[in-house]
């Protein structure tokens, strides 16, 4: 099976950043095309590139237009993502993440479970049942943006966001999954709650996850106080 053509579209955010979109939507193909693009920026290390940020589908390139002429950038891009090969990645790690779902640890359980019109052990079964790439790191620091949710377990986000979402808090939100590294505001259904530490100034690296990472969902308990 031959390999997707590398054929980004490149929008100009202002005179310091180009927006490199790889994808229509988001798939986990599209954001394997940004991952490796960001590994080959990464490797080459180009004078002038001052921020590399990835997204879903897309990669933010900052430079300084002294060092690289606006106008030369998205040429040298595509010439790099259209080489054969891909950037230096250590491994993806594969995570498994301990949690307690339900009660207390995850107070929308229950409704999301009748709104979804199957069990609470069901919720949890299916939300453990397959690995999840992390997608992108955002939103706060560590934060997680992990898919695909199984579609069974799509719901639109709450209505109402929560003003203070609990540290190390499992959500779930359309078809994704994530994890609160930091007490905040929210607008996910809580479904349980981890003690892992996903993000620590003073630790390196401070995430404990990074993007193209591996997850897994392990229940512990499930309404363990």
């Amino acid at each position: 099976m031959s390999e997707t053509p590398f054929a980004p579209r490149f929008r100009f955010m202002g005179e310091r950043s180009l927006l490199v979109e790889l994808g229509e939507r988001i798939d986990p193909e599209a954001n394997r095309r940004v991952e490796r693009l960001l590994r080959r920026l990464e490797q080459e290390a180009w004078p002038g590139i001052r921020e590399l940020s990835p997204g879903y589908r897309s990669l933010l390139v900052v430079f300084d237009p002294l060092a690289i002429p606006p106008a030369e950038l998205p040429g040298r891009i595509q010439a790099l993502g259209a080489a054969a090969g891909e950037g230096r990645r250590p491994p993806a790690k594969r995570i498994a993440v301990p949690v307690f779902y339900g009660g207390d640890h995850g107070p929308d359980l229950a409704e999301v479970a009748r709104r979804l019109g199957m069990s609470e052990e069901a919720v949890i079964r299916l939300h453990g049942s397959v690995s999840y790439r992390v997608y992108m790191i955002g939103f706060t620091p560590g934060f997680p943006y992990m898919g695909e949710l199984p579609e069974a377990l799509s719901l639109p986000r709450r209505s109402t966001p929560r003003t203070r979402v609990p540290k190390g808090s499992v959500a779930i939100a359309q078809r994704q999954t994530g994890i609160y590294p930091v007490e905040s505001p929210g607008g996910w259904h809580l479904i349980g709650w981890t003690p892992l530490e996903l993000f620590h100034p003073e630790r390196r690296p401070a995430c404990l996850l990074e993007m193209g990472d591996e997850v897994r969902f392990v229940a512990v308990e499930a309404r363990e106080e």
